[in-house]
């Protein structure tokens, strides 16, 4: 392990940590594993390179099922996954590092991660701000970050809780910034051959 493991930091909302927890159970909603072939999983791939001997964070990680996937593809990789919901955390799959916190205060030194990588678990932090500036932090000078959420220009079209956000390209744009040298966005699709229809969006940044 290559971060001092340290107490979890305060839950900022039990009815998040509830809700997740209950939804652990329920694997056609939220499923363990994930298609490699979905255009998430690949711009990730593709955006981050060769993980080969990385430091990786999975923030907001669910089951791990992204994690799954960069691992089984770089076995030589280091991959956290961090979540609030301990019961998701007991699907993360053999070879990819668990930790129960929150994402608005990451229990990892500044600077220990090559990248990190956030894929609809950004529109659960609440405190956004935040969040965004705890993911910069903790990767070193140099690394990339890839966010993928959903479009506040689509809200309505899904059923959300009540603590959801999403996020205007700028708005994400602006907060990664204040952290990152280089930082672009753009709509994508759940597929690649798929013309996006505007629910997917994607933020890459350099620190």
């Amino acid at each position: 392990m290559f971060w001092k493991k340290t107490q979890a930091p305060a839950i900022p909302s039990r009815d998040i940590v509830r809700h997740f927890n209950e939804a652990a159970a329920d694997e056609e909603n939220f499923p363990s594993t994930i298609d490699p072939r979905i255009y998430h999983v690949q711009l990730i791939l593709e955006y981050l390179g060769d993980l080969n001997a990385k430091r990786v964070l999975d923030v907001g990680c669910g089951k791990g099922r992204f994690a799954r996937v960069l691992a089984e593809r770089y076995p030589r990789a280091f991959i956290v996954g961090l979540d609030l919901a301990e019961a998701m955390l007991h699907h993360v799959p053999a070879g990819v590092g668990a930790c129960a916190g929150s994402m608005t205060a990451l229990p990892f030194p500044s600077g220990v991660f090559d990248c990190a990588y956030a894929t609809e678990s950004l529109e659960h932090a609440v405190e956004i701000e935040a969040a965004v500036a705890e993911m910069c932090r903790v990767v070193r000078p140099g690394g990339r970050i890839v966010i993928i959420d959903k479009n506040s220009k689509q809200w309505g079209r899904l059923k959300t809780p009540q603590w959801e956000k999403w996020f205007g390209r700028k708005e994400l744009e602006k907060l990664l910034e204040r952290h990152c040298r280089k930082v672009s966005s753009r709509p994508i699709s759940y597929w690649e051959d798929v013309a996006p229809d505007g629910l997917f969006l994607a933020w890459l940044a350099e620190r």
